[in-house]
């Protein structure tokens, strides 16, 4: 494999464990002000905040570890996809927020794309 496909391997990873670690650590209250808006309060914010949290944790590390990319990718698209709609469905204004947080997962989606192309490519 290329030094590329590595580093988007693990650029993605950060992503994931980041935000996984930010969701749970950091700024939890940013996850629960967003499901307070769609009325998701008590267990149920506290299960999507940290389930999120530990889901985003879990895909980082299996970037990491390399053991059935392919499939982690299908993962990595389906959640980017949920997160995306139910951000939409709960404030679409998330699409016209200054920072991106919806809009910046168009060129995650591709880089996604991307490395399943490789992965798939490279075991022919």
């Amino acid at each position: 494999m290329k030094p590329i496909y590595y580093l988007a391997c693990f650029s993605l990873a950060f992503v994931w464990l980041f935000t996984g670690l930010t969701s749970i650590f950091f700024a939890p209250e940013v996850g629960f002000e967003i499901l307070a808006k769609a009325q998701i309060t008590g267990i149920y914010a506290d299960i999507a905040v940290f389930g999120g949290g530990l889901w985003d944790i879990f895909l980082g590390i299996w970037l990491i570890v390399q053991r059935k990319l392919r499939s982690c990718c299908i993962a990595q698209i389906v959640t980017v996809l949920i997160y995306s709609m139910l951000l939409t469905i709960i404030d679409v204004s998330f699409w016209l927020h200054p920072f991106g947080p919806v809009t910046k997962n168009l060129p995650i989606l591709v880089l996604i794309v991307w490395l399943y192309q490789e992965k798939s490519a490279s075991s022919v």
